[in-house]
């Protein structure tokens, strides 16, 4: 058996994501669902601490609970080149989907602590603890955190069970009231570079390992809720319904039509759903859903949403029910930094003989709320099918040693020219690849 120190990196990053796709770090029976600031969550980041020392790191948990390793530059205390994505999944998840962004950002380090080299700045390797929103209704709690964009916690965010943030924090062994303090300050990060798998078709259609993200869209999360009236089912009329899950499913079916009506981009998706009082005996006089709006122009999915509201106040005007739309989120469509993303795309063409495919993420990413701390790339990698969300994941090995490679390129080609005085401005534009 090859040890796990013989083998390739980018074998061995892929390796790791599948033990953390199992045992203590999911807390699914024959499946991955790992929420932040579970138990699995807890198992997980401890895991991937250890893994940091390996790679030469030292780590920390952060206010927000999000796993941080250091590997110091040719100063203490220089700013750093932060790499990173998510450690969480959605319930039953693959087990690429962020967490193997992470563990190339070890090899990264792994890579360069091995030769003995260092730079002007410091690599650090970031495992975000929030992306998905799969325990609380609102995404990237802890990347808004590192951003200094949530500087407190909303009471009213509960999980499933009913437990809020905050609790779900002090658990963990963390103050909510303390968040702010995972912000990083101003001159402290260089750039973010987030590898992640692409989630799409495209690169395998195209016979491509790597691709480099110019940009995602811009996105919206409501909740929907229904009131309708309950009664049973037995002995309430049909003409005399006001029922709440068949309001709900013309909702749905408008939802499609409009998002299948829209920009080419647009996309419109109803994802969860819960029905009350859920007895197959009486009619339903309550639903509470979600709904996701997402395109590459902040207007299209506006309007795209405007024209929901407008659809449900009708369909509301026309069952005899009340229909409530929050917004719970609304993230702005984040273009990739240009001089960053050409140092990346560099690096990918160096080790591919090729240049880079740029392509638009229709994912929302860390990399989308990082923008707002420092310049941000994005490196995709082929996934099987497209699939994502889904167990059926995958990616080749070799791939991810090509990605591993293409990251490493990337952080030399910046070096030489990106003292940690004057970060990625004075880039130049000739930058060999």
């Amino acid at each position: 058996m090859v040890s796990d120190e013989a083998m390739p990196g980018g074998t061995r990053a892929r390796i790791r994501c599948d033990i953390l796709g199992q045992g203590a770090f999911t807390e699914m029976q024959g499946g991955l669902f790992r929420p932040w600031l579970g138990p699995a969550y807890r198992a997980t980041v401890e895991q991937v601490g250890g893994w940091m020392v390996q790679a030469g790191m030292t780590w920390r948990i952060d206010a927000a609970g999000n796993v941080v390793g250091r590997y110091e530059g040719t100063q203490d205390n220089a700013p750093s080149l932060l790499i990173g994505s998510h450690l969480d999944s959605v319930h039953d998840g693959g087990r690429y989907d962020g967490v193997l962004g992470v563990m190339l950002g070890i090899e990264v380090v792994a890579h360069f602590h091995a030769l003995d080299v260092r730079f002007p700045f410091a690599l650090e390797v970031i495992g975000f603890g929030d992306e998905e929103g799969s325990r609380f209704p609102v995404s990237m709690l802890t990347s808004q955190a590192v951003a200094g964009r949530l500087t407190e916690i909303d009471p009213t965010l509960r999980d499933r069970a009913g437990q809020s943030v905050a609790q779900a924090m002090s658990a963990f062994g963390l103050d909510a009231a303390r968040i702010a303090d995972a912000a990083r300050k101003p001159g402290e990060t260089l750039g973010y570079l987030e590898a992640h798998i692409e989630q799409g078709p495209v690169l395998e259609a195209e016979g491509r390992a790597l691709g480099v993200v110019s940009g995602i869209v811009a996105q919206k999360r409501f909740e929907i809720t229904i009131e309708g009236i309950a009664g049973h089912a037995g002995t309430m009329a049909m003409a005399l319904r006001h029922d709440a899950l068949v309001a709900a499913a013309e909702a749905i079916l408008a939802i499609e039509r409009i998002g299948r009506g829209g920009a080419e981009d647009l996309v419109a998706t109803v994802g969860r759903m819960a029905v009350l009082p859920g007895a197959t005996n009486v009619v339903s006089g309550r639903v509470v859903m979600s709904l996701d709006v997402r395109a590459a122009l902040a207007a299209d999915r506006d309007e795209a949403a405007q024209a929901i509201g407008a659809e449900l106040a009708a369909i509301a005007a026309r069952r005899g029910v009340t229909i409530g739309l929050a917004e719970m989120q609304a993230l702005a469509a984040s273009p990739c930094d240009p001089v960053v993303t050409r140092a990346l795309s560099n690096a990918v063409a160096r080790v591919t003989g090729a240049p880079a495919r740029h392509l638009a993420s229709g994912a929302g990413h860390d990399a989308m709320v990082m923008a707002d701390l420092a310049p941000t790339a994005m490196l995709f990698l082929r996934c099987r099918g497209g699939v994502s969300h889904n167990p059926a994941e995958a990616v080749l090995d070799a791939d991810v040693d090509i990605a591993l490679a293409a990251m490493v390129a990337f952080v030399e080609t910046f070096a030489p020219v990106c003292p940690a005085s004057t970060p990625w401005k004075n880039l130049p534009e000739g930058t060999p690849a």
